[in-house]
């Protein structure tokens, strides 16, 4: 019988450590993750900011929740309001820019972001871009001073509550709405019944003092006189060009002239921007997927009125 034995080579250290390629690779991923993970993140500790502009983007519709509509962007009042109070404690930043592209959003919404802007203790810049209307162009009269490109959407200073009704419908395939509720009014508004005149009146009264709201603001921050901004407040949206002749707007520009006008107007010699934006992950994107907003206003203003079995939510936008 022959027997044959294994020569082991010395040289060989795969034989003595068979797991060293694999602590390699481990190594080589830790010195990856290190340069180009965390060494940025250690580094932005060290790194000194010399910026003194605040630049706070307001893009899609404004609610006071920050959640979906329709799939369409939105922004959340609560976070662009803690931008401003972020820009003002920073010693560092001597004016802020609102920059516009929106087409409006919800009243409680407009409004926290037009009363931080009025409380605000430094200059305050709008820059209209595609288009600051209704609610957005109530945060804009706020600001000391509004830019707008001459092509932009402005204005739209009206309430509209608009929806589908669908009782017809329903009548047709046979289908009945069965009206079970406590509280004379708690179903106003939704689509499986006709308003009766007193429903429609009472409505009709709730969108006048919007609008009331909305002129007064306007009036009083852009130092208009009340029934100049009245004849205005036909809901219609006018050109920033336009805006400008009607005294909604300042003047035509976008964020370089913004700048300049600080420089020339608050004797600053150098401007450096920062962004205030709030960069949405995936668990937020997937959370507004499935969610829906409540009373609005902006975009046109128009308004539509959802049922669902568990709750009424009504939409008001611009359209």
């Amino acid at each position: 019988m022959n027997t044959m034995k294994k020569v082991v080579d010395k040289n060989d250290t795969s034989s003595k450590h068979p797991h060293n390629s694999k602590k390699f690779l481990l190594l080589g991923i830790g010195i990856f993750l290190a340069i180009f993970l965390l060494l940025p993140i250690t580094l932005s500790f060290f790194k000194v900011s010399t910026a003194n502009i605040a630049r706070i983007p307001i893009e899609g519709i404004i609610t006071s929740n920050g959640e979906s509509y329709l799939g369409q962007s939105t922004i959340s009042s609560a976070t662009i309001v803690d931008f401003i109070h972020q820009a003002e404690e920073n010693p560092m930043i001597e004016a802020i820019i609102l920059e516009i592209n929106s087409p409006g959003g919800t009243p409680v919404g407009s409004d926290e972001i037009a009363s931080a802007v009025k409380k605000a203790k430094k200059p305050v810049i709008a820059v209209i871009r595609e288009t600051g209307a209704s609610g957005a162009y109530w945060i804009a009269s706020a600001t000391d001073h509004i830019f707008a490109n001459r092509m932009s959407i402005t204005g739209s200073i009206g309430v509209v509550s608009s929806y589908l009704e669908f009782s017809g419908f329903m009548e047709k395939y046979g289908i009945g709405y069965e009206r079970l509720v406590a509280g004379k009014y708690k179903d106003l508004g939704v689509p499986y019944k006709k308003l009766s005149t007193e429903e429609e009146q009472k409505m009709q009264m709730m969108l006048d003092k919007i609008h009331d709201f909305f002129i007064e603001e306007v009036s009083v921050n852009r130092k208009l006189e009340k029934s100049k901004v009245t004849k205005l407040a036909t809901g219609e949206v006018f050109l920033g060009i336009e805006a400008v002749e009607l005294g909604l707007v300042d003047q035509l520009g976008d964020l370089e002239t913004a700048q300049e006008y600080l420089q020339d107007n608050y004797n600053l010699t150098e401007i450096e921007t920062i962004t205030y934006a709030h960069e949405k992950g995936l668990f937020d994107v997937l959370a507004g997927m499935s969610s829906s907003v409540s009373y609005r206003i902006g975009e046109g203003i128009g308004s539509v009125f959802l049922q669902t079995t568990e709750q009424k939510q009504s939409f008001m936008m611009i359209r």
